[in-house]
């Protein structure tokens, strides 16, 4: 699996002391870093879960932190528009899977991996994320989308629910179950 680079981050802390601030070069590092994920997933062979898209960050990220005033248009149509010129370069994934939760499943999930900088994580932010994931979901056309209830699979928790997901995975990429 291919995780989404906290540790090593050096904007994310910034981003959430003085979002307005570091908001573009968070999402250019964001960029950077899954592209370059994405050219090492190319260069093998093996079959890949990457956590996080380079979708995600101009769908849904870039315009939520524009929206709400913490990021200028002038940065985020520079974005942008950087997004589409390296989304030519690469092909998408075989397969997008995405956990659908409700925003009081989130903020479990927040608690529960104890991040220190997403302590303070306003929740209108966290609405507003899962709203533009929600309406991202509903337009996505790029490829194979299986979408997995968040709030009834506890699947990092109940080896039954990790089954069923496997199950569904299996069927969208092989055509199996």
């Amino acid at each position: 699996p291919h995780f989404e680079d906290v540790e090593n981050n050096p904007y994310l802390n910034d981003f959430y002391e003085d979002m307005p601030r570091w908001s573009f070069q968070l999402q250019i590092y964001f960029l950077q870093s899954r592209l370059g994920q994405l050219l090492d997933i190319h260069k093998g062979t093996e079959t890949v879960i990457q956590d996080r898209t380079i979708y995600e960050d101009a769908h849904i990220f870039a315009p939520n932190l524009h929206e709400m005033g913490l990021m200028s248009g002038r940065d985020f149509e520079n974005y942008f528009s950087f997004f589409q010129t390296l989304k030519a370069m690469v092909k998408p994934p075989d397969l997008l899977i995405y956990i659908q939760a409700t925003v009081p499943t989130l903020v479990g999930q927040i608690q529960k991996r104890g991040r220190e900088y997403e302590e303070n994580i306003r929740l209108d932010y966290l609405k507003r994320l899962n709203e533009y994931y929600n309406k991202w979901i509903d337009s996505y056309k790029e490829g194979p989308l299986l979408i997995i209830n968040g709030d009834d699979n506890k699947f990092g928790e109940k080896e039954e629910d990790l089954g069923k997901v496997i199950n569904l995975v299996d069927a969208q990429l092989f055509g199996l179950f």
